[in-house]
């Protein structure tokens, strides 16, 4: 995408307006900079059976990686980002707000904003990852014109979303796919995780998601897919 107004990097909440039925599903793979010792105690930050439930149903998906997940997980990582099916975009490297308030996270000083692109792009790309794409999400989805206008060198679309499954912490997995199923329109762009420890039951609203949305007629793209029209 071109950048937006003012110069400052364009941001993307649904595809492009269109009448076939597509939607794209996004996980987000969260992990903070100051996260290792609780991976290293057991917790799970991953959802290898999430990735793998997609693969069996055939769903094209675009994860946003943040780079401290890339280097705990990186045969996952690689996995993912060389399987045609999915595409890796950029969810910052340790998971800090890029402007505060923003649901408690550490804020990211201006001056390292760009560095925290560049250093999970490196990251991803260390593990082997391919299908890596030039879209960033903002960690919480958190943003403003400062923030949009430092990321301009580094050629990204800031990539939101237009429908919140609410499977971050959630444990009924019933509501989070009825949440999805109630939201998507033609062009949607829905927002779920790929963490077990934060996002425990979004494998499960999966499985419901996928065969209801087909059922409608729907077909699932990656986001490069959907903003290619």
């Amino acid at each position: 995408m071109a950048p937006g107004p003012a110069g400052l990097t364009p941001v993307l909440e649904r595809g492009p307006s269109r009448t076939d039925k597509v939607v794209a599903l996004t996980f987000d793979a969260d992990m903070t900079a100051d996260e290792g010792p609780r991976a290293a105690s057991g917790e799970h930050f991953d959802n290898p059976e999430l990735i793998a439930l997609l693969r069996r149903l055939k769903v094209p998906a675009t994860v946003f990686m943040t780079g401290r997940w890339a280097e705990e997980y990186p045969a996952q990582a690689r996995s993912i980002g060389t399987d045609p099916l999915f595409e890796i975009a950029n969810h910052s490297y340790s998971h800090y707000a890029f402007t505060s308030p923003c649901y408690g996270l550490p804020t990211v000083e201006k001056d390292a904003m760009r560095t925290e692109v560049e250093r999970a792009f490196g990251a991803i790309r260390k593990t082997g990852a391919r299908n890596v794409v030039p879209y960033f999400r903002f960690p919480g989805g958190c943003y403003d014109d400062a923030s949009l206008r430092a990321l301009v060198p580094e050629k990204v679309t800031a990539v939101q979303w237009d429908v919140v499954s609410g499977d971050a912490f959630a444990t009924d997995a019933d509501a989070v796919a009825q949440q999805v199923l109630d939201g998507v329109k033609p062009g949607s762009l829905v927002v779920m995780h790929c963490t077990r420890s934060a996002a425990p039951v979004t494998d499960e609203a999966v499985g419901q998601v996928v065969p209801e949305l087909r059922k409608r007629g729907y077909r699932f793209v990656k986001v490069s897919d959907l903003m290619a029209g």
